[in-house]
């Protein structure tokens, strides 16, 4: 794979993980093929963490209207254990590294896009959840920066079975010039 390259794990958190309002059911299907990458790569792992604000209220523009629907997720009524990277994957932190982010996109305020360009990094390696929401914001935004896109189709996951297929069909179709849809061992064979 030509240039640097980061490994940028969307979302992997006990909040969509365990018994929660946010519950993934299938994240634990795609665990493996993300702790693959994780464990080979960690110095090269970033894990996005989508961190919810105190209340409702503490929410800017439409996000209060959002918080206000799901009260029950804000770091004023969980366990604040739950924002942490699920432990299969957060015993790789150091040298994996995590980064906060309070929308889906985590390019909104600039900070990963300076981070990643401080190092030299080309290329983006993307899993984790969900592949309609988050994982979308992400790619999308990194598509929009230059990044080369490579999404690990069995690595990411979704709530919605037919939201989670269109979204890697539109991604891999319509940005095919800027992003690759390939399974984890292809990117891993390739390195």
């Amino acid at each position: 794979m030509p240039g640097k390259w980061i490994h940028l794990c969307i979302d992997m958190q006990s909040m969509f993980a365990e018994d929660t309002p946010w519950h993934v059911p299938w994240m634990s299907s795609i665990s493996p093929a993300v702790t693959e990458v994780a464990a080979r790569h960690p110095e090269r792992t970033i894990f996005t963490r989508f961190v919810p604000p105190a209340s409702a209220a503490e929410a800017t523009g439409m996000w209060k209207a959002y918080y206000r629907k799901w009260e029950a997720m804000t770091l004023g009524q969980i366990n604040r254990r739950l924002v942490d990277v699920v432990p299969e994957l957060v015993r790789y932190v150091p040298p994996a590294r995590t980064f906060d982010k309070m929308t889906y996109s985590p390019w909104i305020d600039g900070r990963l896009h300076r981070i990643l360009q401080s190092e030299a990094v080309g290329t983006l390696a993307f899993t984790g959840g969900e592949t309609d929401v988050c994982v979308l914001a992400a790619v999308l935004g990194a598509i929009d920066l230059g990044y080369e896109v490579k999404l690990l189709s069995d690595a990411v996951c979704s709530g919605a079975d037919e939201t989670h297929d269109a979204t890697l069909r539109l991604l891999g179709n319509r940005f095919s010039v800027q992003a690759e849809v390939l399974t984890t061992e292809e990117f891993l064979r390739r390195l």
